[in-house]
């Protein structure tokens, strides 16, 4: 499923985040240890502010090709732009989910 390494988009504490396995998975195990990068600049990623997850496997949305990922220094990912186009879809589709959800319970109470 994810080996050392991998880089994937997942949704974490409820928000999509590209995330980078910290150890082998393999397609048995149902939740998986990874490091989480917020969006930096363009198509760069850094740590975020808690480094470490362990997710469930279900919240994995997408997993790139290993050729797909640019590491630059420590604790910095960079993403091709065709990689990078599917993230921000990704996170765009679940923004606008929250939203219909967010407006049909405000309408309820209305």
């Amino acid at each position: 499923m994810l080996s050392y390494g991998s880089v994937a988009v997942a949704l974490v504490q409820r928000r999509v985040m590209v995330v980078q396995a910290s150890r082998p998975h393999d397609e048995c195990e149902r939740y998986l240890d990874v490091y989480t990068f917020t969006p930096s600049s363009d198509r760069t990623f850094l740590v975020s502010n808690v480094p470490c997850a362990r997710i469930d496997s279900n919240d994995l949305l997408a997993v790139f090709d290993d050729d797909d990922v640019l590491t630059i220094p420590h604790d910095v990912l960079e993403l091709p732009q065709k990689a990078y186009d599917e993230f921000n879809e990704l996170s765009s589709r679940k923004n606008r989910r929250f939203d219909a959800v967010w407006a049909a319970w405000k309408g309820k109470f209305r």
